[in-house]
This record gives structure tokens, sequence and C-alpha cells, in this order.
């Protein structure tokens, strides 16, 4: 069985056994643990599998020709095979797989206005019901941050909306654009904390549908305006720019225009925070299952490929931070949230849907615990003297919301 030949050179630790489209059974690993056992119900995925395993293994098990015996679950066999792998598996044709994905990733991540608007809608124009399973109240879709152990999932967005804000140093008065608002509840947190007025923009017709409603029902449509519109559409000037989870969907060959699109929008004074999920290591490529089901046009960049261009930009940035292991917590808690609700996504959709979910879930999470996935915060300015020079009044802003009401509003969330 040529799988089985595979996972047996990648599986050192843990335990598995393959059972074949005619039950012949291997099983690989140094037998501690107790053994997953994955079937393959097509003889095709013999051969596919190890032929294109990036795209093949999410196919199958979407098609329900590769199955995971219970208790175990998609993620003990990714956990297993990721943690295994790691970032150092270097076969040959792996390597020569990942470097044509490479050399054409500029393609993939062609990103005109047009063709943005569609990959949006590809992802965020789903059924908005699904994202209800397994997103906390205020619906943040974006990593999470686990400032103590034990946090829930609505703490710990609250958190991270409360970390962005430290961030900004926003005051009264001040205008704030947020690039890719999502369904609207950063800016409805910077408007009610800030005083500021804020402008957020999304190419997502339900987020945008959403994000609008829910000024109306706070009373703050005064103060927060949400429009259906790219970033680069966007004129007038502003003293603080925010974009959390958006910048993966820019694309390699926007990078300049993204920063450059920055600078002009940003007032001599002004200071932005972009929020993204990056990797620790090389330059790479989209997995190419989460390019074709999840993300088309997406990219996870390498802080080089991202520092770089800042500086070219003639922008300056004044403050890094990189976020291990929160999103991978964060993933977490969303996987559970789904599966807990599982029966209801199959009736919004189906059960090819809720394997196709459960399958991205899981396989995002073990990136971010076995392959070098992070996020990274980066804070940004035209002019060096802007910003305090020590990091205090990020940690005032938020040690001031951790008391008075802050357990109230922890709790209940947004």
């Amino acid at each position: 069985m040529l799988f089985g030949v595979l996972l047996d050179r990648i599986i050192k630790r843990g335990s598995l056994t393959i059972v074949d489209a005619a039950g012949h059974e291997q099983t690989v690993g140094d037998g501690s643990g107790e053994a997953i056992v994955v079937r393959l119900h097509s003889r095709a995925l013999h051969t596919s599998l190890v032929l294109n395993p990036y795209l093949k293994l999410g196919e199958a098990y979407m098609d329900g020709t590769l199955t995971v015996d219970a208790p175990h679950t998609i993620y003990d066999f990714l956990d297993l095979t990721i943690g295994n792998l790691g970032t150092e598996f270097a076969h040959p044709l792996a390597r020569a797989v990942y470097l044509l994905r490479r050399a054409k990733r500029g393609f993939d991540q062609y990103n005109p206005l047009g063709r943005a608007r569609e990959n949006v809608a590809h992802h965020y124009d789903l059924d908005g019901g699904i994202y209800d399973l397994f997103l906390d109240a205020d619906k943040q879709y974006s990593c999470a941050y686990f400032e103590r152990t034990g946090m829930t999932l609505e703490d710990a967005q609250m958190a991270k909306k409360t970390h962005l804000a430290s961030k900004l140093r926003i005051e009264p008065g001040m205008r704030v654009l947020d690039i890719g608002c999502g369904w609207g509840g950063l800016a409805l947190y910077l408007a009610e904390e800030t005083g500021a007025e804020i402008v957020g923009v999304t190419l997502s017709r339900e987020q945008h549908k959403v994000a609008v409603r829910r000024a109306a029902e706070r009373g703050l449509e005064d103060r927060v305006k949400f429009y259906l519109q790219d970033y680069r559409t966007v004129a007038e000037p502003f003293d603080r720019i925010v974009s959390v989870g958006m910048f993966e969907h820019v694309g390699v060959r926007h990078y300049a225009e993204y920063f450059n699109t920055l600078k002009s929008l940003l007032k001599s004074d002004g200071v932005a925070l972009v929020h993204m999920i990056g990797r620790l290591d090389e330059p790479g490529a989209t997995n190419p299952w989460i390019a074709k089901y999840i993300f088309p046009g997406g990219y996870i960049p390498a802080l080089s490929e991202v520092s770089a261009v800042v500086e070219r930009s003639g922008l300056l940035m004044t403050d890094l931070e990189i976020l291990r292991l929160h999103y991978a917590e964060t993933l977490r808690q969303w996987r559970e949230r789904f599966l807990a609700k599982r029966d209801v996504a199959a009736k919004i959709y189906d059960e090819r849907f809720c394997r196709m979910w459960e399958f991205y879930l899981a396989g995002s999470e073990t990136s971010f615990r076995h392959e070098g996935m992070v996020v990274f915060q980066l804070q940004i300015a035209k002019d060096i003297g802007t910003l305090p020079l020590t990091r205090d009044y990020m940690t005032d802003w938020e040690r001031a919301r951790r008391t008075a009401d802050a357990p109230r509003r922890y709790a209940v969330g947004e």
C-alpha cells in the first residue's frame, strides 16, 4: 500500500493503522498510545494520496472515501501526522510539489477588485447560521487573545479587542478606518470605548448587512458607518487604521499596493495596526485544499515578505508582537462548538459540507500547533515620534478595562 509506505516514513511517534480498500491492514509508528484507525474506501486513493496528499486527503474526507474509526476523529489523525511531520519533511517529490505551488502563487493570489470580491463571497457570504454555530456572541472570526488560562472564547475575544485597542491609542473624536470589518464587532467596540468615529469596509454582502443592523440596534449609526467597499477605493484621511484577519486575503502581488494605500490614508501623525496570520519559516505557498475549498486567493506570509514591503513604502514599523498558540486554542474552541451543533449545520447545508468544515478547522488547528503558524500584530506609523517611548500606554489601557465593570463585560461579551 503506497499510502502506508508514505505514512511509515512519517509516523515515528504514536500508532496508526491504515486499512486499504481491499481490507488489508498496515500499522505504523512506535506502538505508543491507542492506535488511530484510518480506512480507505476507494482503490484510487492508494495512489492519489501519495501523489497529491495536501489536496486529496481533504477531498477524500469530504467525500467519505476516507474515514477515521471512532472514538478518534479526523483531528486526531491530522494531529498525529502533522505532529510527526512538522516542518522538516523533505522528501524530493514533496519538495518538488511545494516549489511548483510556490512558483505559481503570484497567479493564484492575483486579487484585483472584482476577483477580490468573488474570493470574499466564496467564504464569508455563506449562510450566516453556520458562523453562529461556533463563533462567540460578537461574531469575532479571528484569533482570540488568551491572556490567562481557562478563558472562555467570549472572554478571549473581548481580550483581543482590548489588546488591539491598547496599541492604537485612540482619542475621542479621532477617525478610525477598519479594513475588513467583518460583522462589525471591533468597530462597535472601538466607538463605545474610545468615543471615536469609525468607518468599516468589507467586501462581504452578508457581513455588511449584519454590521449595519448592529450599529443601528446599538444607536451608533451616527458614529459608526459600514460600507460595502474595497479598501483601495477609500479616499479620505484617518487618524488610525486597523485591519484584523484581512491581510491574508491581499495576495503577495498586492502587498505594495496595500501598504502604499495605508500610507496615503494615514494622517501625518497616524497609526495603523495590522493583525495577520503569519509563518515563522521561509515564504511558502497556500495549501491547495484550503485554496480550492476555503480561502481562494489567500496566502499566509512570512514576516520577511511583509517587513520588506513596509520598509519600501516609507512607513515605520513601531511595534511587533507574535502571538504563539493563541489561534490553536481559538480553533480548538471553534471546532468543539461546531461539532456540538453538527446536526444543525447538516440541516443548513449537508453532510459533505460538515466534513469539509470539520477538516478545515482541524487542519488549521494542527497547523498552528505543529507547522509554525502564528499571528503577527504590526504597529505602523508615519512619524517616529507619534507614540510614547515605552509600551506602558498599552498595559495601562488593558489594566484599566479589567477594573470596575470588567467582570460584567468579559462574562457577557459584546
